[in-house]
């Protein structure tokens, strides 16, 4: 994991954690990150248990989570990210069809982005339509 940026509750760029259970993706995720100005990879996980830890620690401005997960899915992941940080945006990421909208909304993400569309416009859209300040 990288050391945040955040001093106090003012961070120069959206930190963002990502939380998915293959390193490949992880590392595309964190390559489309890091080539979008005003975002940075502050942490990854691999597992919902690492995610909430990160959370906590890292308190990240975007969270990327896999629906598909062992253990823990990313619907109840989203949900327990958003309980420890709700000031958090959570979005969910899949290879899979999309989920149902009211169980992307149930479980507190903002919203569902395929993985193959995810990419430095949609990660900036994603921010202006659902991050603060």
């Amino acid at each position: 994991m990288w050391p945040s940026r955040r001093a106090g509750n003012v961070r120069d760029v959206i930190g963002v954690l990502i939380v998915d259970d293959q390193e490949c993706f992880r590392r595309a995720a964190q390559s489309i990150v890091s080539a979008t100005a005003g975002f940075e990879a502050v942490g990854e996980s691999a597992s919902a248990e690492e995610a909430l830890e990160a959370a906590v620690q890292l308190r990240p401005d975007l969270v990327l989570v896999d629906v598909r997960m062992p253990g823990l899915d990313g619907f109840e992941t989203s949900r327990r990210v958003r309980a420890v940080l709700p000031e958090a945006v959570v979005v969910l990421v899949s290879a899979d069809p999309p989920p149902d909208t009211e169980q992307v909304e149930a479980s507190g993400a903002a919203a569902f982005v395929p993985k193959e569309a995810l990419n430095r416009s949609v990660l900036r859209d994603l921010w202006q339509q659902h991050g603060v300040g």
